[in-house]
């Protein structure tokens, strides 16, 4: 299955719940999303922006507002101007951080608000109405898999870590619980590189240096898969037989068709578009009266030589 139809499934997928209470003459979305820190991230800002034009356009009685935030304190903020100022009655909010927008997305929950919340959960999913995910169990377990297998069941392998996010924890244990089914396979460490390329090359660098042999690198983004490249570059490391990304960025999928790294030969598909998809679904549904399912999760599947050219896409941002 290719990346574009398994998105368009799931969201076929996802029928509607009607709600007894009818619809508000107008809906009135927020959108609040973390800055385009990296480049997936300026994939969500990509897609959220093609949602609003869309979606305005299709719906007069639909008003989209988006916020983007810098850090947590700065989402925090927004989305008290988005429920008190803005007045929205409908939101869809990716936390900057699962822990410190818990709260502040509950306050959005009291003022009566429909609430959906996209990739990085909150640590009271009780809050949300609707959540629309990636699979995080799939993104880590997949790369593990392939790892453990491409080593032959023996060798070193470090990660490098997202932010501290529910998600960074569902890809991290998935990770981890493939490891321990091959005890001759070692996690040196792991430690978090916060999606972006800059960290992780620093990280990288501290890796390289403490650990003389190291088999294999784990990136849970393929940001920090590049940052990581470049440290392990200019080191001149030989040792280094396999570094996984993920997410399916088009430079690392580029890399694969090509087979110009022989370092790189597969990845994990996550596409930054699932924001998309949640704006729509949710829009549609208040639209209606109408709520979403529970949860909405969007498969993730190995990205390798066989299929890489369905993941490719040279316009995207990302």
């Amino acid at each position: 299955m290719t990346r574009r139809f398994m998105l368009q499934a799931t969201v076929a997928a996802a029928a509607l719940i009607a709600l007894p209470a009818m619809a508000e003459e107008q809906v009135h979305l927020g959108v609040s999303i973390p800055a385009a820190t990296h480049s997936f991230m300026g994939g969500v800002n990509y897609w959220t922006e093609q949602a609003k034009k869309d979606l305005e356009a299709a719906h007069p009685d639909l008003k989209i507002t988006v916020k983007t935030a810098a850090n947590a304190t700065e989402q925090a903020d927004q989305l008290r101007d988005l429920s008190t100022v803005s007045k929205i009655n409908a939101l869809v909010v990716f936390p900057f951080e699962s822990a410190a927008l818990t709260k502040p997305v509950a306050d959005v929950k009291d003022k009566g608000a429909y609430i959906t919340v996209v990739d990085r959960g909150l640590t009271d999913p009780s809050i949300q109405d609707a959540y629309v995910s990636g699979d995080n169990t799939a993104f880590g377990r997949i790369p593990a898999e392939y790892i453990a297998k491409e080593l032959g069941g023996k060798g070193n392998v470090v990660a490098l870590r997202g932010i501290a996010t529910t998600l960074d924890n569902e890809r991290m244990g998935a990770f981890e619980d493939v490891l321990k089914q091959h005890p001759d396979i070692t996690l040196l460490d792991a430690q978090y590189a916060n999606w972006n390329r800059d960290d992780a090359y620093k990280v990288t660098q501290d890796f390289l240096t403490r650990f003389k042999e190291i088999d294999a690198f784990w990136a849970a983004d393929d940001d920090m898969a590049f940052g990581a490249i470049r440290a392990i570059d200019q080191a001149d490391r030989k040792d280094i037989k396999i570094i996984f990304g993920g997410a399916g960025a088009k430079d690392m999928v580029k890399v694969i068709l090509d087979g110009s790294d022989p370092r790189i030969q597969a990845n994990v598909s996550y596409s930054p578009k699932f924001i998309y998809d949640a704006i729509k679904m949710t829009a549609e549904a208040r639209l209606k009266g109408e709520r979403l399912p529970e949860n909405n999760i969007i498969p993730s599947v190995l990205i390798d030589k066989d299929n890489a050219k369905d993941f490719y896409f040279p316009d995207s941002p990302f």
